[in-house]
């Protein structure tokens, strides 16, 4: 039986691991996105119920982040 040499034999199982170690970490990385993914949503309906009780209690109104003033959003006026 032919075989390739030991230098090459020892290149291609080198190149295969590190092929296998990229999978590896692709799969952690998707995982880490699926996480950040639903902690960004869970985050963002969070901010969307705060939105209602402000505006319940506000109003419209537009905040600003830094100091927390915030503007009454003038409603247009149905002609």
């Amino acid at each position: 039986m032919s075989k390739i040499t030991e230098e090459q034999l020892k290149q291609l199982q080198e190149q295969e691991g590190k092929k296998n170690a990229i999978k590896h970490d692709i799969g952690l990385l998707e995982t880490q996105k699926h996480a950040l993914l639903h902690a960004f949503a869970n985050i963002q309906e969070e901010q969307d119920k705060l939105k209602v009780q402000l505006e319940d209690e506000y109003g419209k109104i537009n905040v600003n982040l830094q100091d927390g003033s915030y503007e009454i959003i003038a409603e247009e006026e149905a002609e």
